[in-house]
């Protein structure tokens, strides 16, 4: 069959017609394949960055919690030690705002305050103020509001300041106080932060070196005189028994009498000044307060139970280094004392010996109370001192003499008002051990 050169031309054109579109079939179906799989490609690289950023975040969350807790660890730590800290103070800290409200008071400034230390701190803060303190009041805290008042005003610090608390019935509170104004990082004033201290043992242990020189001194400038006017009346004294009544005439017996009465009670007051000068020498053993207490106690009791009244020994009692004898005389002459002040009384005697153990402190504290007519405030201090007296016969040296022992003994004795409506005489000697 001869084909003509038009049918070699279409032959060939169909060919190449073919030939085109199997190249873009094949060209499509690659296209196609390569599309699938970057499809399939971008699925599958989504879900790991997906996967990749979520394992970051929870990461990250996991970070941050533990980063709070931790926070929130070391917060609390650091206020359990803040709170340690203040209350193994010993020394009291008071903080108050402008007003004077309290924002914290530790339990050593509860302690020298009187404040209970059964009442929670919320109960203070909602009082706003120390109880029974106001301002202006001139009550028991006032002193220590004052310096707290100023320093505010002040806006400055007030460094080792002295107060002094008035007597609650155990003497005066001393306290060295200093306060420093509370500012914020501006600068700005919010408060005030007190530290104080009770300073009152050291006053105390002033007191009693200053009694101890006094009664030192005392007892140098005046024990030769006593000695001298013990010799006289000793010669005056002989020369009166000397003298015979019966030979005597009947009107000048009386005034022999009087001589004989008259030195024999001289005598007496110049020994027992001669007593109250010699400088004491104790003879320290262990000694039970409550077997001193009883005995002097049992020396009286039959007296005043003649008079339809009694005498108590209560409380609790420890064991002191001292002089058992010293201590039993100066027992002794405060029963003798509040004997004498009930016997004048309208009722029957009524005496109570209480003692009571202060652990914080490591003394005993023991008051002698009676219902007797007291002592008036301005005559306290000046009954201790030698020859004064408020009594007829009295030679104004028992309770003289009584200071001297306790102060000897490192104690020290203030008067005040008894419970049972008379006087009070208290005790404070450090424990032993």
């Amino acid at each position: 069959m001869h084909l003509t050169p038009q049918a070699y031309a279409l032959v060939g054109l169909t060919a190449i017609v073919a030939a085109l579109v199997t190249v873009v079939v094949f060209s499509m179906l690659r296209f196609s394949a390569a599309a699938r799989e970057t499809r399939r490609n971008l699925r599958t690289g989504g879900g790991a960055d997906t996967a990749l950023l979520s394992a970051a975040l929870q990461e990250a969350v996991t970070k941050l919690k533990a980063q709070e807790r931790a926070t929130a660890a070391r917060a609390e730590a650091s206020e359990r030690l803040s709170g340690e800290i203040i209350s193994s103070l010993t020394a009291g800290l008071l903080v108050v705002g402008l007003e004077g409200e309290i924002r914290i008071l530790n339990p050593a400034g509860r302690r020298m305050l009187d404040v209970p230390e059964s009442m929670p701190a919320e109960e203070i803060e909602r009082a706003g103020r120390l109880p029974g303190a106001t301002r202006g009041g001139g009550l028991r805290e006032q002193p220590l509001r004052d310096v707290i008042d100023e320093c505010l005003r002040r806006r400055s610090p007030i460094v080792r300041h002295a107060v002094e608390l008035p007597d609650t019935g155990r003497g005066a509170t001393h306290l060295g106080v200093t306060v420093s104004p509370l500012l914020d990082e501006n600068r700005g004033l919010h408060g005030a932060i007190c530290l104080f201290t009770d300073l009152t043992a050291v006053r105390d242990l002033e007191e009693q070196l200053r009694l101890k020189d006094s009664l030192a001194t005392v007892g140098e400038l005046t024990a030769g005189i006593a000695h001298e006017f013990r010799n006289g009346l000793a010669t005056i004294q002989g020369y009166s028994k000397l003298l015979d009544l019966n030979a005597l005439p009947p009107s000048y017996r009386p005034y022999v009498e009087g001589i004989r009465a008259e030195t024999e009670s001289l005598s007496q007051v110049v020994t027992n000044f001669l007593n109250f000068a010699r400088p004491a020498q104790l003879v320290l053993s262990r000694v039970e307060l409550r077997g001193i207490c009883e005995r002097a106690a049992d020396e009286f009791r039959a007296d005043a139970r003649a008079l339809g009244g009694d005498i108590e020994v209560n409380g609790d009692f420890d064991v002191i280094e001292g002089d058992e004898v010293l201590l039993r005389q100066a027992f002794s002459n405060l029963l003798r004392n509040a004997m004498e002040a009930c016997s004048g009384g309208s009722g029957p005697p009524r005496i109570v010996i209480h003692s009571e153990i202060d652990l914080p402190q490591k003394v005993s504290r023991i008051a002698v109370n009676d219902n007797g007519p007291g002592i008036a405030p301005a005559l306290r201090e000046r009954i201790f001192r030698p020859f004064f007296t408020s009594k007829r016969s009295g030679t104004g040296l028992g309770l003289a003499l009584v200071q001297k022992i306790i102060v000897f003994h490192n104690g020290r004795i203030v008067a005040g008002a008894s419970p049972l409506g008379g006087a009070s005489l208290q005790i404070t000697l450090p424990v032993s051990g």
